[in-house]
């Protein structure tokens, strides 16, 4: 939401381009988490997931990159939501690596 809320403020010309796509990595982050989450019975579609978030969570810090570099955003802001996304990818690499604390197992 913050993002959302940041790139109000990027130029007319961005909206198709820029604006358009930082949103929606933004959003998609959330997004396939929330779908991981609801397919934690099955491992490799949790885990499948959880690595479409993590991907959606580097190119959000990319497009950060650019609307820094391009001066739509003040550098301390970039870098402070650059590092919340390192603290999110390390999150979703966390629960890549170790399924099992978060799946739901079969009961038998």
């Amino acid at each position: 939401m913050e993002i959302f809320g940041l790139s109000k403020a990027f130029p007319p010309e961005e909206r198709y381009s820029l604006t358009d796509q930082i949103r929606r990595a933004s959003r998609s982050v959330a997004s396939n988490t929330a779908e991981a989450w609801r397919k934690r019975r099955y491992e490799a579609a949790f885990i499948t997931k959880l690595s479409d978030a993590e991907a959606e969570a580097a190119e959000s810090q990319v497009w950060l990159e650019f609307a820094v570099k391009c001066e739509y955003m003040d550098r301390a802001q970039g870098l402070a939501l650059y590092s919340t996304y390192d603290e999110i990818i390390g999150t979703l690499v966390g629960m890549i690596n170790n399924p099992e604390t978060w799946i739901i197992k079969k009961q038998r």
